[in-house]
C-alpha cells in the first residue's frame, strides 16, 4: 500500500467515525468548523512543503494555487466563525487527520525529485478525495447553520476541482 493510500485509508477512517463517535446525528457545526479548518491548514502545510522541495514547475505551480486557495477559503472560515461568534471545537476527527498529515509530511521530507513530486501528487489526489467525500457524506448534510453549509458547498465545488487538477499532474508525472 502507498503512502498515499495509507493516508487515504487514515483520513477517511477519521472522517467515517466521526460522526457516531461525536453524536448520533454527526458533528455539531463548531465540530465542522474545525475539521474543515484543520483540512485546509494539512493541505496549506503539504503544498509549502512542496514548494521548498520539488524543482517541477507543474508541481510548484498545483502547489501555489494550493496554498491560495485554501488560505482563501480559510480566511473565509475564520471570517463567518466570528461573524456568527462560534468557537470552532477541537475533537478526534480533527486530531486524527492532524497526526495522519504529520506523519505524511515527515516520509514526504525523506524523498527528493520525481520521486517527491510523484509522492506529493498521489497523497494530494488521496487528500482531496477524502475530504470531498466527507465534505458530501457527513460535513454538508451534518451542518446546521445555513452560512456554514453554503461555505462548505463552495469548498467541495472548488476541492473537486483540485482534485482533478491533481490527478492531471499525477499523470503527467508518471
Amino acid at each position: 500500500m502507498t503512502r498515499a493510500a495509507l493516508f487515504i485509508a487514515a483520513a477517511a477512517g477519521a472522517l467515517a467515525i466521526s460522526a457516531p463517535a461525536q453524536a448520533a446525528a454527526g458533528p455539531t457545526d463548531p465540530q465542522i468548523a474545525h475539521i474543515a479548518y484543520t483540512a485546509g491548514s494539512i493541505d496549506i502545510a503539504a503544498a509549502k512543503q512542496a514548494l521548498k522541495v520539488s524543482h517541477n514547475a507543474t508541481v510548484r505551480d498545483f502547489a501555489q494555487q494550493m496554498v491560495r486557495d485554501h488560505e482563501a477559503v480559510n480566511a473565509k472560515a475564520l471570517a463567518l466563525v466570528k461573524k456568527l461568534h462560534v468557537t470552532p471545537e477541537a475533537n478526534a476527527t480533527s486530531a486524527s487527520l492532524s497526526k495522519s498529515a504529520n506523519a505524511e509530511l515527515a516520509k514526504l521530507s525523506k524523498l527528493k525529485g520525481a520521486a517527491y513530486d510523484r509522492e506529493y501528487l498521489n497523497n494530494e489526489v488521496a487528500f482531496h478525495k477524502a475530504v470531498n467525500g466527507a465534505l458530501k457524506s457527513t460535513l454538508i448534510p451534518s451542518a446546521d447553520n445555513a452560512e456554514l453549509k453554503s461555505l462548505l458547498e463552495t469548498g467541495l465545488s472548488l476541492f473537486q476541482e483540485h482534485q482533478a487538477h491533481a490527478e492531471q499532474v499525477a499523470a503527467k508525472l508518471k
